[in-house]
């Protein structure tokens, strides 16, 4: 059973999750998937949201591309007087927006664990939507550490990593940082269940 869309999680706040999700959602609709896209919290305005409502071509609101908007750019646990993250409302919008258009990219904030009240974190929002989760990670010296202990993490949720995406930031700023040529090979290496995907979000295509 294909899944009803992928959970997309980041090593890092900056690491180009926005970047790899509207460029795979093109990549799926232009291929005649009629894919969306989803940004369930976005702190410190809508920009990532309207850059997931474009490429997909406008086919749902901003509202339910991004049921929860916080105005300030922090982790929505340091935002005071936020309003409780109502897990139900973002719940009701996947379940709407994959059954009229699966499979839906839904593209968490920050890392993992990013907190979101007292008590919970990014990753209980990933656990509650039930998806498999693809991991974008910057290719730059320390990605090895960051990649895997996100990756654990995610298994001890109890969701399945299905790929790591390696992202190239700023290229001519780190062309003397020798690991972006073996970070890819290590982590195959080292999660031999997980596929390692670099540069070209297309790429993703294969886990459709």
């Amino acid at each position: 059973m294909k899944a009803k869309g992928f959970f997309i999680a980041g090593t890092d706040t900056g690491v180009g999750k926005t970047w790899v999700t509207t460029h795979w959602l093109r990549s799926l609709r232009e291929s005649g998937i009629d894919a969306v896209g989803m940004k369930p919290v976005e702190c410190g305005g809508r920009d990532d949201a309207i850059a997931i409502r474009e490429a997909g071509d406008g086919i749902a609101t901003l509202d339910e591309i991004n049921p929860v908007p916080l105005p300030e750019p922090l982790a929505p646990a340091a935002i005071d007087g936020a309003p409780r993250i109502d897990f139900d409302k973002i719940l009701a919008n996947f379940d709407l927006l994959s059954r009229l258009h699966p499979p839906v990219l839904v593209e968490g904030a920050g890392g993992w664990l990013v907190p979101l009240d007292r008590e919970r974190t990014m990753a209980d929002l990933a656990v509650a939507l039930g998806l498999p989760v693809v991991v974008v990670a910057a290719n730059r010296l320390g990605v090895l550490n960051h990649t895997l202990l996100t990756v654990r993490a995610i298994v001890s949720s109890g969701l399945e990593c299905r790929a790591v995406f390696l992202n190239d930031l700023d290229e001519a700023l780190r062309s003397d940082d020798l690991s972006r040529e073996s970070n890819a090979r290590v982590l195959r290496e080292l999660l031999p269940g997980v596929s390692v995907i670099e540069r070209d979000p297309a790429l993703l295509m294969k886990l459709i």
